[in-house]
């Protein structure tokens, strides 16, 4: 019996194009657990630090992508204020696939149909490696922050909302 082959999502190969090394790690998933909390339930302790694509839109600059740890939230004021943006709200979900090609549970920070300006949450700074969606559900793609602020063209910036010490 051979290997089971896993299909190239965009992601994939966008990294490929690059020469970007990646480990791709695939979980079981249901429709109910989408979320990254419960992606990151599901992934070994020995992974990188699980980071979740958030897609909002801003007035003045439309589509923006941010990219945070799986457990922070984003911060609204902060992502709007870096982006160059008033005001700033998530995108509807209705129109995720239209925008980015993917849908909710699988969109990737990478290989969307257009490339739209992506900001990287500051934590990303301190990770050996972090994993992103891999482009469909049940997929994500481990790779060094370095690599990830290359292919998505990104900025660092703090856009979370710090937790109280």
């Amino acid at each position: 019996m051979k290997n089971k082959k896993i299909s190239k999502t965009n992601a994939m190969r966008m990294l490929d194009k690059q020469k970007c090394a990646y480990k791709v790690h695939e979980y079981e998933w249901s429709e109910d657990h989408l979320d990254a909390m419960s992606v990151l339930e599901k992934m070994s302790e020995d992974a990188g630090a699980i980071y979740k694509t958030i897609v909002a839109v801003g007035d003045k600059t439309g589509v923006v992508v941010g990219v945070i740890p799986a457990q922070n939230e984003l911060d609204l004021k902060a992502f709007a204020k870096v982006s160059g943006n008033k005001r700033i709200e998530m995108l509807p979900l209705k129109d995720l696939e239209a925008t980015t090609g993917y849908i909710r549970g699988g969109c990737s920070p990478i290989g969307m149909k257009k490339a739209f300006p992506t900001y990287l949450s500051h934590h990303i700074l301190d990770e050996k490696s972090v994993l992103v969606s891999g482009g469909k559900r049940g997929t994500q793609i481990e790779l060094s922050p370095e690599d990830l602020m290359k292919v998505a063209r990104a900025k660092v910036e703090k856009i979370t909302q710090e937790k109280d010490e």
